[in-house]
């Protein structure tokens, strides 16, 4: 199957990393693409060349820490686009090598407001069109330290296991509305994420931004009378 044509997809994160991945690979569906992100010039240079290969993208530039913001972006989407069809929660943010007792509130208000009171905020703005549409996918990066303990970033993994805690509810709140709900869990990925240590090990030791974009495609093309609601990704070689 593939996705359908002219699909409007919202994704989070998307200057770099994971986020450039999926739109990346999506942009080539036929999709027009909405990404956000805090830096202007490489959401652009993500935006510039989807449409540089024929694709269809707009970049929106949109800190996910201010609830203004968000509904700023979600009222932007739907006036002039009518609808999102997929709204995919990739954005985060974590800080690594430290204990808990010596993290700043600050920077524990950090984490969790982008990893799990934006993926909130998100759902909170998109999902009525959703509703009000007969249906549509949301799609939430979270990552295998939601599923295990993590010393050394507990409020990293604190924030995962409550996305996927919040994921699994609002699932459940949307399947009468045939709004399919996903998490995708990937282990160590080559990215500049956590001061870019994934990217130093070896080619099978962590998993390309470009995989975990792939199963993001798979998602989008299931037959209707179905949901793959979680999908762990692992690096083939253990590190």
């Amino acid at each position: 199957m593939q996705i359908p044509d002219q699909q409007i997809i919202v994704i989070t994160g998307a200057s770099r990393g994971i986020g450039a991945a999926i739109a990346l690979r999506l942009a080539k569906s036929g999709a027009h693409l909405v990404l956000t992100g805090r830096d202007r010039a490489k959401l652009q240079s993500v935006a510039d060349s989807i449409l540089s290969a024929g694709g269809t993208a707009e970049a929106h530039l949109c800190d996910l820490r201010d609830p203004g913001q968000i509904e700023s972006l979600a009222k932007t989407v739907l006036s002039r686009r009518g609808r999102c069809d997929v709204l995919i929660n990739n954005a985060g943010l974590g800080r690594f090598g430290e204990p808990l007792h010596s993290l700043a509130p600050g920077e524990w208000d950090r984490i969790l407001e982008t990893n799990l009171r934006a993926p909130y905020l998100l759902v909170r703005a998109f999902a009525p069109a959703m509703i009000a549409a007969g249906g549509g996918h949301i799609i939430n990066i979270s990552s295998l330290a939601g599923r295990n303990p993590l010393p050394n970033a507990a409020a990293y993994a604190a924030s995962k296991w409550g996305l996927n805690g919040l994921m699994y509810s609002v699932a459940e709140e949307l399947r009468p509305h045939k709004i399919r709900v996903s998490l995708i869990a990937p282990g160590s990925t080559q990215t500049e994420f956590a001061g870019g240590l994934s990217a130093k090990k070896s080619p099978l030791g962590a998993l390309a931004p470009d995989d975990v974009a792939h199963v993001v495609e798979m998602l989008l093309t299931q037959a209707d009378a179905s949901f793959v609601s979680e999908v762990l990704i692992r690096p083939t070689l253990k590190s």
